[in-house]
């Protein structure tokens, strides 16, 4: 089967994130060898990063170990040394042989490897601006030195986005607006115009937008394009995230291309993209 990379639909190309590190809904998330996988064939895949105890990042989801590793309590309380030690769970939450990462063991295995010029690792900062250190920061820099170009650091608080890659010269950035309420927010006020130019504003350094797909969906149904102002701007839109392959999503990601998305997040990209061809 041809990796499943990118879509090409109405003249565009869309390409498919594969959501913490599958390919396939059945796979675990963040394992080393599905991310090395993604960056040979020149995927677009994503990571996230939570801050541990030692001044560092753990490639993690959650703020507490438990439901994602076979271990316990707050990762920001704990070490590099034991978080090494860890096993990640797979999806009926059963412990599997691949290890929790931290940043710079991930970086220093992909630094070995033949990346992809196409290929693009997106690290998901989860915390905030009150999260870094001027020692967390630094060690940030010097993990990711080794495969920067491929880098795009992407999260909610852009002023700790841009902090962060200020110890990194020439990394990507990117930046996401929705959190909390915000669809909830959008469908009281209607106000989607001034929600994607204020996104722009917020982060002017910003490579990529990264938009939930429900909310460019309910723009799209009030008569209001929120890719076409982020192309105007020189930006790119990705969708997020489609989660399990089914008619509805079909039906929604074939929206989202006739929209020119320029990225759809999803846990399934094997499925979507089997799915699509049929």
């Amino acid at each position: 089967m041809t990796a499943p990379i990118l879509i090409e639909r109405y003249g565009h190309r869309t390409w498919l994130k594969w959501h913490r590190g599958r390919r396939r809904v059945s796979d675990p998330v963040f394992t080393g060898y599905r991310i090395v996988e993604a960056m040979r064939l020149g995927a677009s895949v994503e990571v996230d990063l939570v801050v541990h105890a030692d001044s560092g990042c753990a490639v993690l989801h959650d703020l507490e170990l438990d439901r994602e590793t076979t271990g316990c309590g707050k990762v920001r309380d704990t070490g590099a040394a034991t978080l090494r030690q860890l096993h990640l769970r797979d999806n009926e939450g059963q412990p599997v042989s691949d290890r929790v990462l931290l940043l710079e063991d991930l970086c220093a295995l992909l630094a070995k490897e033949q990346i992809h010029p196409d290929a693009l690792l997106q690290l998901d900062f989860k915390e905030d601006l009150e999260a870094l250190t001027p020692q967390l920061v630094a060690n940030f820099g010097v993990s990711v030195a080794p495969i920067t170009s491929s880098l795009i650091l992407s999260g909610g608080d852009f002023e700790a986005i841009a902090t962060l890659a200020k110890a990194a010269p020439g990394i990507a950035t990117g930046y996401d607006p929705c959190y909390g309420e915000s669809l909830a927010r959008l469908q009281a006020t209607g106000d989607y115009r001034g929600f994607i130019e204020q996104a722009l504003v917020t982060a002017p350094d910003a490579d990529m937008i990264y938009l939930a797909y429900d909310i460019l969906l309910a723009a799209a149904d009030a008569g209001i394009d929120l890719v076409a102002p982020v192309h105007a701007a020189g930006r790119r839109v990705d969708a997020w995230t489609i989660n399990r392959i089914n008619p509805q999503t079909i039906a929604q990601v074939e929206r989202l291309l006739s929209l020119k998305v320029d990225q759809i997040t999803t846990d399934d990209p094997e499925g979507l993209v089997g799915a699509i061809r049929q």
